[in-house]
């Protein structure tokens, strides 16, 4: 699953997660995106000292056996973490899911989170890339928040996968699949059991922010004619 940030992407690992076939991995390439950025981001230390920050041994992992032998693997991935060099076999025989939403929603939601944010950080051209790239399946955040139950059962139509609803209600707090990064970033969700209703109207920005939008809507639009 590639999506952006505040997309939707943890309530989605959640859905995931709740089900007995499924293990989830929490943005694998995380730790080595700040590792070799040196991006200042939120935890930024706590996360290098929790995870994996060598690229090449966490997509080795990606192939490995799947956690506690289970039948299937949702690997919830950043576009923005793929740096040049990080090493991208492992994805081209997987089942490559698409997540994306409104751009004025993401940057909205995404600037009261970080200060300091750039177009980078919201992954829209990387992630039109690797869609070039692999292909897939997309999907919006804003048409599975409008209709949950409808959205997830042509997903899993999409890529032959039996609709269980226990995707559709988890427990609230806090998952043992979480990265470091959960107590800054996980708010919202941990207080959630499910999914959150449809979007209201979209958010006012300011220039800065509409400037972003406008970079971001045609990579966005590009996606958005692909989607389920």
């Amino acid at each position: 699953m590639w999506s952006g940030p505040r997309n939707l992407s943890t309530a989605m690992m959640y859905a995931f997660e709740n089900r007995a076939d499924f293990a989830v991995w929490d943005e694998p390439f995380y730790a080595p995106y700040l590792a070799e950025t040196g991006a200042d981001h939120p935890m930024r230390t706590e996360i290098i000292a929790a995870h994996e920050t060598d690229p090449m041994k966490v997509a080795q992992r990606c192939l490995d056996t799947i956690p506690a032998r289970k039948p299937h693997f949702y690997m919830k991935h950043m576009p923005h973490h793929m740096l040049e060099g990080f090493p991208l076999i492992w994805a081209k025989d997987c089942i490559n899911v698409h997540l994306i939403r409104h751009p004025a929603r993401v940057i909205a939601s995404y600037g009261v989170k970080r200060e300091g944010m750039t177009f980078e950080d919201i992954g829209y051209v990387q992630q039109a890339t690797l869609y070039d790239q692999f292909g897939g399946i997309v999907l919006d955040s804003s048409d599975i928040r409008a209709a949950p139950e409808e959205m997830l059962k042509k997903l899993c139509a999409a890529i032959d996968l039996p609709f269980d609803p226990e995707m559709l209600q988890w427990k609230a707090g806090p998952r043992a699949a979480d990265g470091a990064w959960a107590p800054h970033w996980y708010n919202a969700v941990h207080q959630s059991t499910g999914f959150a209703g449809a979007e209201g109207p979209l958010p006012e920005l300011d220039d800065a922010q509409e400037k972003m939008r406008h970079l971001a809507m045609p990579h966005y639009e590009k996606l958005a004619k692909h989607k389920i």
